[in-house]
């Protein structure tokens, strides 16, 4: 019997999540992944008008707030027979855009970068650059003052850690300049979605509200230039420097966090009006096999509850899902739901939408030798962000020219009236994974509502057959030769940007913890 440890909370990520593991020989033999709250968001809407949808669940997340919005629009567009235009259709596409860009950077060097350096070897920095040297002036101070955090880490660096001097402090003067080119990529979001960020007023049924001025359309071409710029000569370098180190390789030669090696995408960002051509092309592979990029299929997608805390019963669709509790249930130990694809354990998110359509500066990274895993996914992360500046690019140009012609439209008004009763899904590809919304209206009214987020996907617990959620399966193996130092843990969990308030939402005050680990 090995050692039991248990990571509650895992910080900085949205949310709520706890990480128990049993390390038996220095690797993690088994592992629990727990959502420690629980969802009422669709209860809410049960009885509403379907055009409340949007905007409520909107509010599932501060951060991945426009990506709800815009699943929820693309479920009521289903729903209603609305045909968006290619007006409507380019601002969303780069309404959505925004929160990539935002979003990807915040996680690289906000969320996980502090797990991969020894933050105090700044002190030891040497070289002449005035802006690193500033850098080191602030940190030591800081050190002195005994006021380093967030920056300095909670767990004691490992072999796997960067501790070159000049590379840190690179690093963490990357870091604050980060902190300003995420303001600029959240503003151009408010500049064509309703002058406002978080929960975007401007994308609804059939569209969207908002035809923007030339003044507006100029904004957000210099903002996003600059947030491009940051992306092709910072970023991506830095994803490139730290992922192929003496440090980092190791970690992706030995495909730590590799998990089912089964990959779903929905597709996202339509490139023409009918929504069959995708930027992020949908598909699943199983067992990493890209020899059959099978199509997705809506009506394989199911929940199991058998190991959450909600009433039991088998699996079902999401049109048919409930929010009904079961807190003295037998077993659970989740708020978090098993969805399940053709009854499979998938991953969701950039590694997942690289591999479904095998982007080729990925697979040029696995003939070198790196597997599928933690490393992996933040090089994915990193391709996806710099393709999508090309494409946001593209974008902007087609909307200048689209929008001084005399046909100009952004939304579908003759679709905009509530239908008596209907169904509707709508999909989209969150910068974390699939995104699923699902709506039943019944004499015009809500009857049902329920949404499948990235992080149910890969942060479910067990399923009726005893298959581990991605989390779960992606922590086996992972290296923690000391209990006292899990860092491997929270390295693998956290490079999918985990976001629990999407997936789980009312705190439940009761804990069974075994061991605790504060993390900042």
């Amino acid at each position: 019997m090995g050692q039991r440890i248990s990571v509650d909370p895992v910080t900085r990520i949205e949310g709520h999540l706890k990480i128990d593991v049993e390390i038996e020989n220095g690797v993690v033999k088994d592992a629990w992944s727990s959502g420690t709250m629980a969802r009422g968001f669709e209860a809410l809407l049960t009885g509403k008008d379907p055009r409340d949808a949007s905007y409520v669940t909107s509010r599932f997340c501060g951060v991945c707030f426009s990506v709800h919005t815009m699943a929820s629009a693309a479920c009521l567009d289903n729903a209603f027979g609305a045909q968006v235009p290619d007006g409507g259709r380019i601002l969303r596409n780069l309404l959505m855009g925004a929160e990539y860009l935002y979003d990807h950077i915040i996680h690289f060097y906000h969320l996980t970068a502090l797990d991969y350096i020894d933050i105090l070897k700044v002190a030891e920095y040497s070289g002449k650059d005035p802006g690193l040297n500033a850098v080191k002036d602030k940190v030591v101070s800081l050190v002195k003052r005994g006021d380093t955090y967030p920056l300095t880490p909670r767990y004691d660096p490992d072999d796997f850690s960067v501790n070159d001097p000049e590379l840190v402090t690179m690093a963490v003067a990357h870091y604050l300049e980060a902190l300003k080119v995420q303001v600029t990529a959240k503003n151009m979001g408010a500049v064509l979605g309703g002058g406002r960020v978080p929960h975007y007023q401007g994308i609804v049924v059939g569209g969207v509200t908002q035809i923007p001025s030339p003044e507006q359309i100029g904004r957000f071409k210099s903002m996003l230039a600059e947030v491009t710029s940051f992306v092709r000569n910072v970023y991506q370098n830095d994803v490139l420097t730290f992922g192929t180190s003496p440090w980092l390789w190791p970690l992706a030669e030995l495909g730590v966090g590799g998990g089912h090696l089964n990959y779903l995408s929905y597709g996202a960002f339509p490139e023409d009006a009918a929504g069959t051509n995708k930027f992020f092309k949908p598909g699943v592979v199983r067992n990493l096999d890209l020899s059959n990029i099978e199509a997705f299929d809506p009506a394989k997608v199911t929940e199991s509850v058998k190991y959450a805390w909600y009433r039991d019963k088998e699996p079902v669709h999401p049109y048919d899902g409930e929010q009904v509790f079961d807190r003295d249930k037998a077993e659970a130990y989740s708020f978090v739901k098993a969805p399940r694809y053709d009854g499979m354990a998938f991953e969701v998110g950039p590694l997942a939408r690289m591999v479904v359509e095998k982007n080729p500066t990925l697979l040029g990274l696995v003939q070198k030798g790196a597997k599928p895993g933690a490393v992996a996914r933040h090089a994915a992360r990193m391709i996806e962000t710099v393709a999508l500046c090309d494409a946001m690019e593209r974008w902007l140009g087609e909307l200048i020219e689209a929008a001084g012609k005399p046909d100009f439209k952004i939304h579908d008004s003759a679709n905009w009236d509530v239908p008596d009763s209907a169904e509707g899904e709508g999909f989209y590809e969150a910068p974390r994974g699939a995104l699923g919304h699902w709506i039943k209206i019944k004499d015009k009214k809500i009857a049902n509502y329920q949404a499948v987020v990235p992080s149910t996907w890969n942060a479910s617990p067990r399923d009726e057959k005893g298959v581990r959620g991605q989390y779960e399966e992606s922590l086996l193996g992972t290296p923690v030769p000391n209990p006292e130092n899990p860092i491997n843990v929270v390295r693998v969990i956290r490079s999918f940007d985990p976001c629990l308030a999407c997936a789980i939402h009312i705190i439940d005050p009761k804990t069974n913890q075994i061991r605790k680990f504060t993390i900042g």
